[in-house]
């Protein structure tokens, strides 16, 4: 997998909906509130220190506590710890998503690559493919479900992680590939069908994580991006809001 380029949305036009930039800028209105998934490390843990450093209200959430509890410390979030692909977890996240009066962003960061080393597609072992959908699809479409009512009424947004896996053709990546690919086409879906909520599907390119590490080595990850630089990224979209779409990094 390579680096890819910067670029912009591959919808070009704004989307002024009055909804998560404009609630950030407003003077006397409570402060955005977001949900990260995946946030004990990597992208998820640099992404709250961003926001949270813009003056967002934060529920954090992933399976290592000790970490989590470490990004809360950090960031003042709320802490959730847990599994994202066990409904009630899902379900104690929503009801802290409400505690809040609702979300102007729900980051869908949590990922797994499924089986590891990397395996053909021939030889995946279906049970690890399982597990990689229920992490990377079946877990953001439940929490967007779960919190769709108050990013509706607060005209908010969803940025799913995904990756150049998705619409690349790397041997070994197939079985991650194609849950992204799916990633991607829900959030497409999504977009039609929500149309007051902007819905980006982002590829952040190759960061230095311990995920990338796991699947090409220590030194190939050493080399990658600074998960705070993609962070800054991430930012600087959600300020802009622009149209719905596939962005890539």
């Amino acid at each position: 997998m390579t680096q890819n380029p910067r670029s912009t949305t591959a919808q070009e036009t704004r989307q002024d909906l009055g909804g998560t930039a404009a609630r950030a800028a407003s003077p006397g209105r409570e402060p955005p509130a977001a949900l990260i998934t995946g946030a004990s490390r990597g992208l998820g843990r640099a992404l709250a220190r961003a926001l949270a450093a813009d003056g967002w209200r934060l529920i954090i959430t992933a399976r290592g506590a000790a970490g989590l509890t470490e990004a809360a410390r950090e960031t003042g979030a709320e802490a959730v710890p847990g599994d994202v692909a066990d409904p009630a977890h899902r379900e104690r996240l929503a009801e802290a998503a409400h505690r809040l009066g609702g979300l102007d962003l729900l980051v869908n960061n949590a990922s797994t690559l499924g089986a590891v080393p990397l395996p053909p597609l021939g030889a995946y072992p279906l049970d690890a493919l399982s597990g990689a959908l229920a992490v990377n699809v079946v877990a953001p479409l439940a929490l967007v479900q779960a919190t769709l009512r108050g990013l509706r009424e607060r005209r908010g947004a969803v940025l799913n992680i995904s990756s150049d896996a998705a619409v690349g053709t790397y041997e070994g990546w197939g079985g991650y590939g194609l849950t992204k690919a799916a990633l991607d086409h829900l959030s497409a879906v999504l977009a039609v069908e929500e149309p007051d909520i902007a819905v980006w599907s982002v590829d952040p390119g190759e960061m230095r994580t311990r995920m990338l590490a796991d699947a090409l080595g220590e030194q190939e990850a050493s080399q990658a991006a600074d998960p705070a630089t993609v962070a800054a990224f991430l930012v600087d979209l959600v300020k802009r809001r622009p149209g719905s779409g596939r962005v890539i990094r």
